[in-house]
């Protein structure tokens, strides 16, 4: 149990796999290590762990709101004794990424009502932390908001500038440029280097409102599929194993994972068929993923040199 206990960050589930146990039966041996339980607390143990298994991200508080939903008499002491004796603690929220630097300037932003209409008009991107990495590790990523699709990535051990003008480069030189480019008001975004990487090429400068990530929602849900589809769902023994599974989800996000807003195709389905001239809200209307689909394939003329 002591391995168990020196690697938190390795979901429960996947360390069960590993070891080729139930988990039922991983607490059975963690509970009858530390203490006699009552009958009553048996079950919230196993009431506790299918909340958990639902709800990762839920931690002590959520966990006693939604057992006392459910009928139970409980309180937070007693779910949080009862979470320490299975080994399980929720998500936490990762740490801030974006930090503004008081004398770089703030652009507007743009896409308040924007009609998207096809690939290259709008690039968005932000800078996530990976806390189960080996090591500190951050990566920042692109995507079209047309198709979702990941243009570029690229990791750092640190947070300056340079890793996002270089993943800013490897977008433009792969996928041409976009009539306007969204971030948050980070420092790395509004840095020299990569305002000018911008401006050389003319793009339009949009920045989130200070505390808003509904600005840029679609990478925030990129974040949490890579997330919760890739990263609590491994463990890495060095950066390099990390990185060619890293490379791997996003050619599986890209190629072959199907997304219900896109019609139930992949991103680089939508990227390649779109019909240039097709009226297309990604912002914030409802629709079905039918009204959404596009007409017919055909080579993607929207791209912008």
């Amino acid at each position: 149990m002591k391995g168990e206990q020196s690697e938190p960050q390795l979901p429960l589930t996947r360390k069960c796999e590993l070891l080729g146990v139930p988990r039922s039966s991983f607490y059975e041996q963690r509970i009858k290590a530390s203490t006699m339980l009552s009958a009553a607390d048996e079950t919230l143990v196993f009431e506790i762990d299918r909340i958990y298994t639902k709800t990762p991200f839920y931690g002590s508080r959520r966990i006693t709101a939604q057992l006392q939903r459910e009928g139970y008499v409980v309180n937070r002491k007693h779910v949080q004794r009862l979470m320490r004796i299975m080994g399980i603690m929720g998500i936490a929220p990762g740490i801030m990424t974006s930090k503004p630097h008081p004398e770089h300037q703030v652009y507007p932003y743009l896409l308040k009502n924007l009609v998207v209409t096809r690939p290259n008009q709008v690039w968005s991107t932000d800078i996530t932390y990976l806390p189960h990495a080996p090591g500190t590790m951050y990566m920042v990523a692109i995507i079209d908001w047309y198709s979702r699709k990941v243009l570029a990535y690229r990791c750092s051990n640190t947070m300056n500038a340079d890793f996002c003008v270089a993943a800013l480069e490897d977008a433009f030189r792969e996928h041409g440029k976009p009539d306007i480019f969204n971030t948050d008001q980070g420092s790395q975004f509004t840095s020299d280097a990569f305002i000018a990487a911008l401006k050389a090429r003319d793009v339009a400068i949009s920045m989130d409102g200070r505390g808003r990530a509904f600005d840029n929602i679609f990478i925030e849900r990129f974040w949490r599929s890579l997330k919760y589809e890739w990263l609590y769902l491994h463990s890495f023994k060095d950066v390099f194993s990390m990185k060619a599974s890293l490379a791997n989800y996003i050619d599986f996000y890209n190629q072959r994972r199907l997304h219900e807003a896109l019609g139930y195709q992949t991103p680089d389905e939508w990227h390649t068929s779109a019909p240039c001239g097709a009226d297309f809200n990604l912002g914030l209307l409802s629709r079905s993923p039918a009204e959404m689909r596009p007409a017919a394939s055909q080579p993607n003329a929207c791209v912008n040199p």
